[in-house]
């Protein structure tokens, strides 16, 4: 059992944990939630003893093992994947070392009847089940299965640490600490570097990980899959509750509602109390009556409602500047990483005030298509033309990460602002709820949710009319998300957004990009009508039946289809394709004929024309049929899609 007992943190005027205890018991999973900057990374901090608080205490049994995985990760350099890995096998090595040594000496001995030699005997019995327990036998194939687990294919093993993106370093260190097995397992933000396939089996791992887990997270399924209890940091204080995050939210409204309405009935019988006294006191013969009462009122234990942080972000994003029609026209684009080919001839246009949200599996080309898009990143081959006066708005994934440590938040915000921004940074600032002397804080002193909040602000200080947003709500608290969210909805200028959070995309846009073997699949509507044109109820689901699909295929790849079975498999086929053919030449057809229309339609005098309406009417008309024959092209895909599975 791990004991918190009265912890009191304080920085300058503010008192960041207020005397908080909490008891935590053998093989529970907790989630830690709270807004950005409660506190949560600071109790994980205290209970590893990578700080101290300024009062307070910690303690855990004295043999029990502890691992941190933080967010300022320093990997040493130098080792491969897998011996890096393998180095959390320390305890192991010195074991097996010493296994080798008594082997060695029993040996060379012939007292075997000796006191000494049965002390031998037993050292190494002892020894040899430590070892056993410790996954001597299996070490490098459980390095490999976790490392795998994490996303590294067969070919990384033996890449140098060196090569890899700070965040598939934290993978490396992850896949260490779930090696050592220890008995608390404190996990900061650990989703926020992994794709979905690794996120999924990092949720089955912990599932039935036999120690303590203590995980901060703003993913709520990851909560809900993992944990068995939530305990929420708000203003100081900390509130417990035996459930995973999505009832915790029930149980929390039911507690402050029960709380409200208590108080509020407490304070009508303590005002009618008060009431009687003064009137009795008002009396010779009734004084002594109200003196007794008042010490019962003053006896009284009295219901408190606790404070609540209500504060959040207030994002309005300038209006924007008008671009042309065309907003992005991407042509053939190809990007390869060496032998590794990640978009294979892909087309990608947007119009003026399109929403686009782009799914899919992480390694499958969202980022990197994204960058390539407003030309961050070069393609392989293909063309990129951007339209008349489109100006970007762009958040990348690390974007918080870039942010100068050493600076202030003012001096960060006067570095990347205009000559005409200046005077309104610190408004700015106070709107992502950077206030006063928030301003002069350094950087690196930030949470990870704050910095965020402070990459966002940078955001604002240059106009823009295309909007693209890289994974926007990694470290944002659930209702800093929610407030981003509306923020972008009331944005009237062109969207890209890549995210795997579905509550996010939500109503968030009108068309939905899949990424799936390099190659690109439209969905005309938002997040929920992919997910129903995809039959299925989630996104997790979604991309687990790809992994699941496939592992199927590389266990069945040798298996050979009968001749009989080809014959009826190559039929299927080609009606399939005839049918698309079909389809994309009334897709094409009826394109020319609105292009037609809308040139009709662009005619200076064409409003004046009394046949104006009958063509605005087949205007509208031939777009519903566009979209009719989108959908049908879109199902026969999927068919196909099935059957070349």
């Amino acid at each position: 059992m791990l004991s918190i007992n009265n912890i009191y943190i304080q920085y300058g005027d503010r008192i960041l944990l207020n005397n908080i205890t909490l008891t935590i018991k053998e093989k529970e999973k907790i989630g830690l939630v709270g807004r950005n900057g409660a506190g949560k990374s600071t109790i994980l901090k205290v209970i590893s003893q990578y700080i101290s608080p300024d009062k307070g205490s910690v303690s855990r049994p004295n043999e029990s093992t502890l691992c941190y995985l933080h967010q300022e990760l320093d990997l040493p350099k130098g080792k491969t994947v897998i011996d890096e890995a393998l180095t959390a096998f320390e305890e192991v090595k010195k074991l097996e070392q010493a296994i080798l040594d008594m082997e060695k000496e029993m040996g060379e001995r012939t007292d075997y009847e000796s006191d000494s030699y049965m002390q031998l005997l037993q050292d190494f019995s002892d020894a040899n089940e430590r070892f056993n327990f410790l996954g001597g036998q299996t070490m490098q194939a459980d390095a490999e299965r976790i490392l795998t687990g994490l996303g590294f294919k067969n070919k990384d093993m033996n890449r140098l640490t060196d090569e890899f993106s700070g965040g598939w370093q934290m993978r490396i260190e992850l896949a260490k600490m779930l090696l050592q097995r220890p008995d608390y397992l404190l996990l900061d933000e650990p989703t926020n570097h992994l794709d979905i396939e690794s996120i999924i089996w990092l949720e089955d791992f912990l599932k039935t990980y036999e120690g303590v887990v203590i995980i901060i997270s703003h993913d709520k399924m990851f909560l809900d899959h993992v944990t068995n209890k939530t305990v929420e940091i708000e203003l100081g204080n900390v509130y417990e509750y035996k459930a995973p995050y999505s009832k915790y939210v029930e149980l929390r409204k039911e507690r402050k509602e029960k709380t409200e309405a208590a108080y509020k009935n407490q304070q009508r019988v303590i005002a009618h109390k008060e009431k009687i006294i003064n009137k009795f006191m008002a009396k010779a013969t009734k004084t002594k009556m109200a003196q007794s009462m008042k010490k019962q009122l003053d006896k009284l234990e009295r219901v408190e409602i606790a404070e609540e942080d209500v504060s959040t972000m207030n994002i309005q994003f300038p209006p924007a500047p008008r671009s042309g029609r065309v907003v992005i026209d991407a042509q053939k684009i190809v990007k390869n990483y060496g032998d590794l080919k990640v978009l294979s001839g892909v087309d990608f246009t947007m119009e003026r005030g399109d929403r686009v949200s782009f799914v899919g599996q992480n390694g499958q080309g969202k980022t990197t298509l994204s960058k390539i898009l407003i030309n961050v990143e070069p393609s392989t081959s293909g063309d990129v033309e951007l339209g008349h006066n489109v100006q970007v708005g762009y958040y990348a994934q690390n974007q918080a990460e870039t942010l100068n440590g050493d600076k202030t938040l003012l001096q960060v915000m006067e570095s990347k602002a205009p000559e005409e921004m200046r005077t309104k940074i610190r408004s700015i600032l106070g709107a992502f709820m950077f206030s006063g002397e928030d301003a002069e804080k350094k950087v690196k002193v930030l949470s990870g949710g704050e910095r965020a909040r402070l990459a966002l602000a940078c955001m604002l200080l240059q106009p823009f009319n295309l909007l693209v947003l890289d994974e926007p709500t990694n470290h944002l608290d659930m209702l800093s998300k929610e407030v981003l969210k509306e923020a972008i909805k009331q944005y009237d200028g062109t969207l890209v957004v890549v995210s795997h959070d579905r509550d996010f995309l939500q109503g968030l846009t009108n068309k939905t990009i899949e990424f799936r073997d390099q190659k690109l699949y439209e969905y005309l509507g938002d997040i929920d009508y992919f997910l129903e044109k995809r039959k299925i109820q989630n996104m997790r689901e979604a991309e687990k039946r790809s992994v699941q699909k496939k592992e199927k295929i590389t266990i069945e790849e040798t298996i050979e289809l009968s001749a009989e079975q080809q014959q009826l498999l190559h039929k299927k086929t080609k009606s399939i394709k005839n049918k698309i053919s079909n389809v994309e030449r009334k897709i094409n057809d009826k394109e020319k004929e609105i292009k037609t229309i809308e040139s009709k339609m662009a005619a200076t005098d064409f409003y004046e024309s009394p046949k104006s309406q009958e063509v605005i009417e087949k205007y509208q008309n031939a777009k519903i049929q566009l979209d009719e024959l989108m959908e049908e092209w879109e199902l026969y895909q999927m068919d196909l899609d099935e059957l070349n599975g």
